[in-house]
């Protein structure tokens, strides 16, 4: 009989995960971390009764993160990654010749640490030279930066609760903004409209507060349960949809889910969520 792991969104919705055995399960100063061995979805990752990533399908969550900014930024010299533990996004983001440096900020060592080890198919990029691995509050570490100190923002931050929490307020995306340079873009996971909507539309809103040019994009992730998931692209300038060919180019033949095609397709919104973005 097979045992399985359950993560409850509310009293009406469950996803779960069929476990042939559990590799890891340890508290770390800031959150509970799981490993677990899933016939179907490999290795997969948990923080605190969260599903956060599996061997299987992360890279519709990673290179949907990633690829739309970094082939649409002016310049992609130096970025700047909150959050990502598992490895995944610095590893797509360091796919490009042209990042001279990335500099992750991971407030939880233990996380890295337990990825590291046990899964070690998503973080691939730990050795890259180019790569600057802090662990301390990325809150407090973009408040520190000087303006126009990157090209380009990546937030890779779990749900907004806990040590996330305050990754997702107006206050922090101000200092994003100002230490982005002239044409610089922020992007971040922004949820799903479908059973994360007041959490969806409440990032959208908070954006619009801060960035001229706000635009939410879509895909799937599997293991997240919902069909439906959303990444936001920001900015003070430019347009989402005029990428760059000659980056994607570059990446196109290690991608197994981005591509120009589908960098155009995401950034269309589907009508429902058209109409409630118009009211706010």
């Amino acid at each position: 009989m097979s045992q399985w792991y359950s993560e409850s969104f509310n009293d009406r919705l469950r996803v779960s995960l069929s476990m042939s055995d559990k590799r890891v399960d340890i508290q770390s100063p800031f959150q509970r971390i799981e490993v677990f061995d899933s016939p179907y979805w490999g290795r997969v990752l948990v923080h605190d009764g969260l599903f956060m990533t599996s061997e299987r399908d992360e890279f519709f969550y990673h290179e949907m993160l990633v690829h739309p900014a970094m082939a649409s930024a002016p310049s992609i010299d130096k970025v700047l990654v909150i959050g990502g533990g598992d490895g995944g996004t610095v590893r797509e983001i360091l796919r490009y010749p042209q990042v001279k440096e990335v500099t992750m900020v991971e407030i939880d060592a233990k996380v890295v640490e337990v990825c590291r080890e046990h899964l070690p198919t998503i973080g691939t990029a730990w050795d890259d030279p180019r790569l600057k691995l802090r662990f301390e509050d990325g809150i407090r570490f973009v408040q520190e930066q000087p303006e126009h100190a990157f090209d380009v923002i990546v937030l890779d931050g779990s749900d907004p609760v806990g040590p996330a929490e305050g990754l997702f307020n107006q206050s922090f995306y101000e200092h994003c903004q100002r230490a982005l340079r002239p044409g610089g873009i922020f992007v971040l996971q922004s949820e799903s409209p479908l059973i994360l909507e007041q959490v969806f539309y409440g990032i959208q809103h908070t954006l619009k507060q801060v960035f001229n040019q706000v635009h939410p994009y879509f895909g799937i992730v599997p293991i997240y349960g919902c069909g439906l998931w959303t990444w936001t692209w920001a900015a003070n300038e430019g347009n989402p949809r005029e990428a760059k060919p000659e980056r994607q180019d570059q990446v196109a033949k290690a991608l197994r889910y981005y591509n120009a095609e589908i960098h155009q397709a995401a950034f269309a919104i589907p009508s429902f969520v058209q109409h409630a973005l118009n009211q706010l």
